[in-house]
């Protein structure tokens, strides 16, 4: 790959990110490729300008994430349409999304302009939040869009429709609607399943439901998905990948779909899902 730019999007709360930026850059700049940064990485660098996220993922044209999933989650709403290659490395915890460990950063990178890669493509979700007709909120999100009760000990009641078809009242803690990456992320610890990443498909998955029928559901991607709060709560929220929130009235309806860019994670062909699986939920340990 005859790399034009890569932009660098980091986390600046790990403890090695400092080094790991000055080595990087100096390594890509050594090969006359064109390092575009952030302002959080010139300022670790203590170099002037740096763009604004935003502007950084519309000029780029691979994304290299050193970070967490929480990085990667938000480097895949930033490249969102334009669906640029990202590249994760893993300087947090458990990292799903994340490709590569530290020490094959450089291999890794050398792999990629010798084109000796594969893009995963995965699926996104877009959301709306509409209010007496009106667009209160929209977003892009890579794992989940979760609709949930406050504070507040009491249970929230929505009504859920798909394809405009009345599906049920759900009376719980709240729901999450996530795509198959996202099945591995909150939906995974509310007891939904586990979807491999190429079947497209959307996941309701209620939180603490009060019938104890209600059971996670699996849709087609096409599906649209319509959630109205139908209980008069205060607190009441609907977050988009865990990291924006979204304050939900009585009436108030998330309309969530598959979006129509995916996100484009560069992955190596000797790393296989059920590896990744088997490692971070350490299955048939012992």
């Amino acid at each position: 790959m005859k790399s034009k730019s890569i932009g660098i999007l980091t986390k600046p709360k790990f403890p090695e990110v400092k080094s790991t930026v000055q080595a990087v850059v100096t390594w890509l700049r050594s090969r006359n490729i064109d390092v575009l940064l952030d302002t959080t990485a010139t300022t670790l660098l203590g170099e002037q300008g740096g763009f604004q996220k935003t502007h950084l993922a519309s000029k780029a044209d691979v994304l290299l994430v050193l970070g967490g999933d929480g990085t990667m989650l938000n480097a895949a709403r930033l490249a969102g349409e334009r669906g640029i290659p990202i590249l994760g490395v893993n300087m947090g915890g458990l990292g799903f999304l994340t490709e590569v460990v530290l020490e094959n950063l450089y291999p890794s990178l050398e792999r990629v302009f010798a084109n000796d890669f594969v893009l995963d493509e995965r699926l996104m979700l877009k959301t709306h939040v509409h209010r007496h007709g009106e667009t209160v909120a929209r977003g892009v999100v890579l794992n989940d869009v979760v609709i949930s009760k406050g504070t507040l000990a009491r249970m929230i009641e929505l009504k859920i429709a798909i394809q405009g078809q009345f599906v049920t009242n759900l009376r719980g803690d709240g729901l999450i609607i996530s795509s198959p990456t996202g099945s591995t992320a909150y939906s995974l610890s509310a007891g939904g399943p586990i979807i491999n990443p190429a079947v497209p498909s959307l996941i309701l998955t209620p939180i603490c439901p009060h019938t104890l029928t209600h059971r996670p559901l699996i849709v087609p991607a096409s599906a649209e998905i319509e959630v109205i709060l139908t209980s008069k709560d205060d607190g009441a929220m609907a977050t988009l990948d865990g990291q924006v929130g979204v304050a939900l009235t009585q009436g108030d309806t998330a309309e969530i779909r598959a979006f129509e860019h995916m996100t484009r994670l560069i992955r190596f062909p000797e790393s296989s899902y059920y590896e990744v699986l088997r490692e971070k939920l350490k299955w048939g340990d012992g």
